[in-house]
């Protein structure tokens, strides 16, 4: 039995998604985090009416901010758990490779490269902009507790394994601050900052769902 307060939750969200523009806008952030002056950019919405749009959302539960470790003066835009539930997946044709990339090539994007390789048979690389000498050990444990083994990885640069052909993924701010090429965005905060389990634990769920419903997404993936 359905909740009075759900139906309500539920209503308020088919409200705000009812405008053209808000649904366009949560179309972007399908498998990409994005700030406001992106989406206004691409959807050629005048900044003050995207920030009444962003409100709506926000109030709706679809979307939620989060500050930049970048450039702290930017605020990313993603989407709910919420939202995806209610929206699903897109479909898309499938890339010939996937590359995760952060600045370190220690943490987020070793363990979305290992994640990603138990759920799809496109092939997939890491790198960073600036590597680290080794794999952080938060996120071999977090990964040794989730059936991934971490323990022969290996930060390596970016330069080295991208060829141009790959459907690339910043999975930390200053990574994707960083290109020039502005590959998909994942605003995932980094768990070395608080060198914390809670932190590697959210850092992996974070990973963790964003992969399983980008595979969904890709056609015979």
């Amino acid at each position: 039995m359905v909740s009075t307060s759900s139906v309500a939750d539920r209503a308020r969200a088919y409200a705000a998604l009812g405008d053209p523009s808000r649904l366009a806008i949560v179309d972007l952030l399908a498998n990409a985090d994005l700030a406001s002056g992106e989406l206004s950019d691409r959807l050629g919405i005048p900044t003050n009416l995207m920030a009444h749009h962003l409100r709506v959302l926000e109030e709706a539960g679809l979307i939620q901010r989060r500050r930049s470790e970048g450039d702290a003066r930017r605020s990313y835009i993603t989407r709910t758990h919420g939202c995806h539930q209610l929206l699903g997946a897109r479909r898309q044709a499938p890339p010939s490779t996937v590359a995760f990339v952060c600045s370190q090539n220690s943490a987020r994007s070793q363990l979305a490269e290992c994640f990603w390789r138990t759920i799809s048979d496109i092939p997939a690389v890491s790198g960073g902009t600036h590597p680290a000498r080794r794999v952080h050990p938060g996120a071999v444990t977090v990964g040794r507790r989730h059936g991934l083994d971490l323990s022969a990885a290996r930060p390596r640069l970016a330069a080295d394994v991208l060829s141009g052909d790959e459907l690339v993924i910043a999975v930390c701010d200053r990574a994707y601050e960083q290109s020039r090429s502005r590959p998909l965005h994942w605003s995932i905060p980094d768990p070395a900052r608080a060198a914390s389990d809670d932190a590697f634990e959210r850092a992996y769920d974070d990973i963790a769902g964003r992969i399983t419903r980008l595979a969904a997404s890709l056609e015979h993936s």
